[in-house]
C-alpha cells in the first residue's frame, strides 16, 4: 500500500465545482487507488496535540465528525460521515509508536473526525464503509521527528492499511488573497521547492525545511505540512515521490499532492 499526502481544500470543496482539487478526490477510487483498503490513518493538520501523539478511533461504533468552522451555511452542518471508528489500528498504532519511543501515546475516545479527515473523505470513500482513525501531529516538534513517526508506522503498509497526510504545502490563511492575482513569489518558490526536493529524493533536505526560505511566512504554524513527513516517513527508505495534482486557490494555498511508493 503506498502512502499519499493530499491537499483537503476548504470546507466548501464539498460543493464547489470551482476548487480544481474537488474532481481530484472524487476520482480517487477509479484513477489513484481502486483497491479497497482495509482501513485508513488519517494525519490531519486540524488535529495539534503539540508534543504527544495521540489517537481516535477507539470504537467500532461510528466516528463522530467535528464541525470545526464558523461561518457557513447550516447546509454544512447538517453534513454526515457515518464512517465506523478502527479500534485495531488505532491499538497497533499505538503499539508502534509505544514500541519505537514516541510514547507514552495518548488515546482520545471522544473525539470525532475533523474537517481536515472527513471533508476529504467524503469524497473519495462517499460510502462512508472503510474504518477510519485518526492520529495528530505536534507542531512542539522538528519535520524530522515527524519523518521519523511516519518510519515507525510503516509496517501499517503491508496489512492494508492506508496512510494520509492530510494538509498543504503552502497555508498563509492570513495571506490569502483574489484568485486572479499572481501567486506571490514566496509561496510558489516554496512550493516549487519542495516538488523538486521530494521528485528528486533530496527527503534530508525535506527533513530539515525549517531552514528553507519563506518557511516561516508560508506556516505560521506547521501543522498543515508535518502530515506530509509522516506520509513520507511510512513510506520507507528508498521511496519514490510522484506529484499527482497541483493547484492554487486563494492566491497562496497550494494544492499539491503526493503519493510515494515504497522503494524495492
Amino acid at each position: 500500500m503506498d502512502t499519499f499526502f493530499i491537499g483537503h481544500g476548504p470546507v466548501k470543496v464539498i460543493i464547489d465545482e470551482t476548487i480544481p482539487v474537488r474532481s481530484f478526490l472524487q476520482a480517487w477510487k477509479s484513477d489513484t487507488l481502486p483497491e479497497t483498503p482495509k482501513a485508513i490513518l488519517m494525519i490531519s493538520g486540524h488535529w495539534d496535540t503539540l508534543d504527544t501523539p495521540t489517537v481516535n478511533g477507539l470504537a467500532t461504533e461510528p466516528n463522530d465528525i467535528l464541525y470545526d468552522f464558523t461561518g457557513f451555511p447550516e447546509f454544512f452542518y447538517q453534513l454526515k460521515y457515518p464512517a465506523p471508528g478502527a479500534p485495531h489500528v488505532a491499538q497497533r498504532v499505538k503499539d508502534l509508536l509505544d514500541t519505537a519511543g514516541f510514547g507514552p501515546v495518548k488515546e482520545d475516545k471522544a473525539r470525532g473526525l475533523d474537517h481536515g479527515a472527513w471533508i476529504p473523505l467524503k469524497l473519495m470513500y462517499p460510502d462512508a464503509n472503510i474504518p477510519v482513525c485518526e492520529l495528530s501531529v505536534q507542531t512542539g516538534k522538528s519535520a524530522g521527528y515527524h519523518y521519523k513517526l511516519g518510519s515507525a508506522l510503516a509496517p501499517l503498509r503491508d496489512e492494508g492499511v492506508l496512510i494520509i497526510g492530510s494538509g498543504h504545502v503552502t497555508h498563509n490563511f492570513k495571506a490569502r488573497g483574489p484568485e486572479d492575482k499572481p501567486i506571490p513569489k514566496w509561496a510558489s518558490d516554496f512550493d516549487a521547492w519542495f516538488k523538486d526536493a521530494l521528485l528528486n529524493g533530496r527527503y534530508d533536505d525535506v527533513n530539515t525545511c525549517e531552514k528553507v526560505e519563506g518557511y516561516k511566512m508560508n506556516h505560521i504554524k506547521p501543522d498543515h505540512l508535518f502530515p506530509l513527513h509522516i506520509a513520507l516517513g511510512a513510506a520507507g527508505k528508498g521511496a519514490k515521490a510522484t506529484l499527482m495534482h497541483h493547484s492554487w486557490t486563494d492566491n497562496v494555498i497550494s494544492y499539491a499532492s503526493y503519493r510515494f511508493t515504497a522503494g524495492q
